[in-house]
């Protein structure tokens, strides 16, 4: 591949374009001509005309005769959820796809520069955005990752464990999955108020709602005291050190005696680097957190009075560290 190959901008964002006007929707009855499209999608035909043929050159949509266009299975994945959310430009694909322009600061700086384009921090920006924050939140939930794997144990025992506390768990998808696969136990989600307020559908579909307390706060507070265990899924990778050790002290603040804490996310194995150069790269830029191998991160618990007790992978492969409060 060459370098403009590489540095090309016009397919991804003609790509986010076709997602945004959900063309492929558009044409899932069959191939349509360029100006029926424009209507349904509310856009200037000639314009689209030109994103579509790009794109056609890059092989995803057919172009069956001049002006008109159809799906192809590269296009096909344009209808998916996931692939919609991410892509759209009026929603939080947008603010992800716009942070890219912060990257130069956030190398020259080390610090996430993402309020230079936005004028707020991320989280900021998505509490003064609802449908963005909501967005987010199906994102990062099953909407964007599918089912939730529900064994964030090291070895899978959870006889001991009675209660959990999903710490930043979003409307519910893995606490959900968790007591779907634990009838004994009783689970806590705790997330902003708008965030937990649209967890309730998440509990009653997957049958466990009366066996959940819902908590509308920032992870930041003090959490929810006594549990057997507290989950961190996809937390501590979106946070610098400073704001890392501060949840992770709320929770060793929280754990029962003998309990623990499962941190999902944000930690590696060492020598074997991190979740990918891309994905760092999009933490700095957005959210300013940072990846950490297990070394580093064990500095970072024992600053809080936790030790590293056990680490392992879940079936679907994602790397689970254990922590245990530091005996007295």
């Amino acid at each position: 591949m060459t370098l403009e190959e590489l540095a090309d901008l016009k397919t991804p964002w003609c790509l986010r374009v076709a997602a945004t006007l959900r063309i492929a929707d558009h044409l899932a009855g069959g191939p349509r001509d360029v100006a029926e499209l424009a209507v349904a999608a509310r856009c200037d035909a000639d314009s689209l005309h030109r994103v579509l043929g790009h794109l056609v050159g890059k092989g995803v949509f057919e172009q069956p005769a001049p002006g008109r266009f159809a799906l192809n299975d590269a296009a096909r994945p344009l209808r998916e959820p996931p692939v919609q959310i991410g892509l759209d430009l009026d929603g939080i694909g947008g603010r992800l796809a716009d942070a890219w322009g912060t990257t130069l600061s956030a190398v020259r700086t080390g610090q996430c520069a993402y309020a230079e384009r936005f004028g707020m921090s991320f989280w900021d920006d998505l509490a003064a955005h609802p449908a963005i924050a909501a967005a987010f939140d199906d994102l990062m939930g099953s909407v964007g990752h599918g089912t939730p794997d529900p064994e964030v144990l090291v070895g899978g025992d959870w006889s001991a464990i009675r209660t959990v506390v999903d710490v930043g768990g979003g409307t519910g998808a893995l606490l959900a999955e968790i007591l779907r696969a634990h009838p004994g136990v009783h689970g806590t989600l705790v997330d902003l108020p708008p965030t937990v307020a649209r967890a309730a559908p998440v509990f009653e579909a997957a049958g466990v709602a009366d066996r959940v307390t819902v908590v509308g706060r920032s992870f930041f507070d003090p959490l929810p005291p006594g549990a057997d265990l507290y989950v961190l899924k996809s937390v501590l990778n979106d946070w610098a050190d400073r704001e890392a050790l501060a949840v992770l002290q709320r929770c060793a603040d929280a754990v029962s005696p003998s309990g623990r804490i499962a941190i999902l996310g944000g930690v590696a194995p060492d020598g074997t680097g991190h979740g990918g150069v891309a994905e760092d790269l999009i933490v700095a830029r957005g959210l300013g957190g940072k990846p950490r191998t297990i070394e580093r991160f064990r500095g970072l618990a024992h600053g809080v009075g936790l030790a590293v007790a056990a680490t392992g992978r879940q079936p679907s492969g994602r790397f689970v560290v254990e922590c245990r409060r530091i005996a007295a």
